[in-house]
């Protein structure tokens, strides 16, 4: 029985789409392409996935090579199964909210147990985190408009720019009420 595709063998699976390649191969693909923005991407956990796709037959190894005293690399194709189940899932994902429970909201939800200067502090410095993405995200955008990459291939890009704004401007307005103690803060 095969479980729900994970994001790293969704990301597997749309890469072999594009050919046949060896792990190693889509781990550095993945890093080039900023993939590992929305997707947690190790080696080990990579080589793992890729195994787990292939016992569910939606992949298959097509053949071993060697170069000189590197490890034996075996390449992976998609199977019409596995081509199938890549089309399914993020159809699924795009259709489907999904409450993906991140931990900041809980972080979020027991701030009450610092005091109110530690809760600034920490909040300021994700404040810098986020305006350090937003930059880092927009220039990765104006590359792919002057290069003139079609917008299908990035607009998760924006997307993510979008949610890190937002969250940037919710954290500026929530230092601003602690620190002028509109919210007013327990001591713990």
């Amino acid at each position: 029985m095969t479980c729900p595709l994970t994001p790293l063998a969704i990301s597997v699976l749309a890469l072999l789409r594009e050919r046949p390649m060896h792990p190693y191969e889509m781990y550095q693909l993945l890093v080039e392409r900023e993939e590992t923005r929305i997707v947690k991407v190790r080696p080990g956990s990579l080589y793992h996935a890729v195994e787990r796709l292939a016992s569910d037959e939606l992949v298959v190894a097509t053949g071993t090579e060697r170069e000189g005293n590197r490890p034996e690399r075996t390449t992976y194709e998609l199977t019409d199964r596995g081509r199938a189940a890549l089309r399914a899932r993020i159809q699924e994902l795009l259709a489907e909210p999904v409450n993906e429970f991140p931990i900041f909201p809980v972080a979020l939800a027991e701030s009450h147990n610092l005091t109110r200067d530690e809760v600034l502090e920490a909040l300021a410095r994700r404040r810098a985190a986020l305006e350090a993405s937003v930059t880092e995200l927009t220039d990765l955008l104006e590359v792919a408009r002057r290069l003139e990459v079609a917008e299908a291939y990035w607009f998760q890009l924006d997307y993510l720019r979008a949610i890190t704004t937002t969250e940037l401007d919710w954290i500026s307005r929530l230092i601003t009420r602690i620190d002028s103690k509109d919210l007013t803060w327990p001591t713990p």
